[in-house]
């Protein structure tokens, strides 16, 4: 199963300079504890931007870019064949994609869930969400965030099923 995992502000933002543009603890909470002992699938910017592979994951990198050195413990896939073959062999685990733009509009007719962080504040970004009708899935989960001083803006996590 294919699944993307991201968050977005208003205005469908996913990132700025390579980076979230915000600090939300829950939502990072919420991806450990929804990707830990899975898969995860990055493209080579976001993975870059990890800084280190993630623990307790089995980490794919989807670059065309062969020269790239990567730690052992990365698989690394240079075609979306070879990636839909992987994910062919592997129908029993969900397959998490995490970014970055490019990737997700490249899976998109391929992805069977979608886990959704919605931030409802407007942050400058240079990266969006690709456009996905909705209209192709359900929601099947709505949970409302909960506010603190570490997690100042609202938000909330939905999780969408292909009809």
């Amino acid at each position: 199963m294919i699944s993307y995992l991201w968050a977005e502000s208003k205005g469908h933002v996913i990132g700025m300079n390579g980076n979230l543009p915000w600090k939300l603890p829950a939502d990072m909470h919420y991806f450990k504890q929804t990707t830990t002992n899975n898969i995860i699938l990055a493209g080579n910017k976001t993975y870059k931007s990890f800084g280190r592979p993630l623990p307790h994951r089995l980490n794919i990198v989807l670059t065309h870019q062969k020269d790239n050195k990567f730690p052992d413990e990365v698989m690394v896939i240079h075609t979306l064949n070879d990636f839909l073959q992987f994910a062919n062999n592997n129908k029993e685990k969900e397959i998490f994609v995490v970014g970055g733009a490019q990737i997700f509009k490249l899976l998109l007719p391929y992805v069977d869930r979608l886990y959704r962080t919605s931030i409802d504040y407007k942050f400058d970004g240079d990266t969006v969400m690709p456009k996905i009708n909705y209209d192709e899935f359900n929601l099947n989960k709505e949970t409302i965030g909960k506010l603190d001083s570490k997690n100042i803006y609202p938000h909330k996590f939905d999780v969408f099923e292909r009809k």
